[in-house]
């Protein structure tokens, strides 16, 4: 009786604490979110082995996921693109994967943010260490992991409290990050990261929206700036062009060989982002370079009148409006130009 009144007693106690902290975050502004976790990375991976010629993958950086809306894509082509771009990262390691371990012959959109793509190829610099840990973690997926990730999918997409985030935010509800975010002196007296929060909402598929603070709240924006400005203000490794270029165009030479075909979008930047890339890594040295050597099509945003008038809230990604109006036009011109199939039946 005791037992059972003990155990009772614990249950209770459990469930209303899980739901004070769940009213907690919500009474914050949160909201529940899928997390863009190695094992969501996975199961979109795992698709690509099934895939035929007429079908599309996108790899690349946080920009072509924003910025390249799923459904949008879907609507005017018939055609729902695979979206393995990994934020803050090199493209290199995940169409290295898809050249090397698939026989996909299909079309890659590969999005170029020119500060990481041209970075490095060294293997354990973090915009190719990143996407390749999700590589390998795809490589050793086991099936408990695979199912302990279709269980937690509901649970992710109804609480806030659950967060399985691979990348460190200041704003994860975990309690690592919680214990992080105390404040205590810098007794280094180094220059200290500006807070990151995540600005944009994925579904199952790996579409991301940006979340609407980002228009409508500038504080929101200028935290985001912020990050951006310490980046391109501190001491970065210069571009390794020509090694990129090399280790990318080997890859590309293959995936024609058995009948695929890539196609570079540079989507839109601004700000201070834009004056970055553009003195790092100028457009006619690079990002038209890339294009010569490789010898396959390019949609820059400066070259399309359709393209070229957004505005980057946080200079670097479109607010989900004009993340659906960039994919409708860009759509429309690579449909135009036969870089991509209709399979639109209507």
């Amino acid at each position: 009786m005791k037992l059972t009144l003990s155990a009772g007693i614990a249950l209770f106690l459990s469930v209303a604490s899980l739901t004070v902290w769940e009213i907690y975050w919500r009474s914050q502004g949160r909201i529940p979110t899928i997390d863009d976790d190695k094992h969501l990375w996975a199961a979109e991976r795992e698709k690509v082995d099934q895939l035929g010629p007429d079908d599309i993958v996108i790899v690349g950086s946080s920009r072509v996921m924003f910025d390249i809306q799923l459904d949008e894509f879907e609507e005017l082509s018939g055609v729902r693109p695979i979206q393995l771009a990994c934020a803050g990262s090199s493209p290199l390691p995940v169409f290295h994967d898809i050249v090397e371990n698939t026989d996909f012959s299909g079309t890659v959109i590969v999005g170029v943010t020119p500060p990481l793509f041209f970075s490095t190829t060294f293997p354990k610099a973090p915009p190719i260490e990143w996407p390749q840990s999700r590589v390998d973690h795809h490589k050793k997926w086991t099936y408990a992991q695979r199912f302990n990730h279709w269980l937690s999918m509901p649970l992710q997409k109804n609480l806030v409290m659950v967060a399985t985030h691979d990348e460190v935010l200041d704003d994860n509800v975990d309690l690592k990050t919680l214990l992080n975010n105390v404040e205590i002196n810098n007794r280094t007296k180094k220059p200290r990261y500006p807070p990151f929060f995540e600005f944009g909402y994925i579904d199952d598929s790996r579409n991301v929206r940006m979340a609407p603070q980002m228009t409508s709240d500038t504080t929101a924006a200028n935290q985001i700036k912020g990050a951006w400005e310490f980046v391109f203000s501190g001491k970065n490794p210069p571009p390794d062009k020509n090694g990129t270029t090399a280790f990318f165009a080997k890859d590309a030479e293959k995936l024609r060989e058995r009948g695929g075909n890539a196609v570079f979008v540079r989507c839109p930047s601004t700000g201070i982002f834009h004056e970055g890339e553009k003195k790092i890594t100028p457009r006619e040295t690079f990002y038209d370079s890339l294009l010569t050597v490789t010898k396959f099509p390019g949609y820059h945003y400066q070259d399309y009148e359709e393209l070229r008038n957004f505005d980057c809230p946080e200079w670097s990604h479109l607010s989900e409006p004009d993340a659906k109006k960039f994919t409708k036009a860009l759509v429309k011109i690579m449909l135009k130009d036969k870089v991509i199939t209709n399979l639109k039946t209507d």
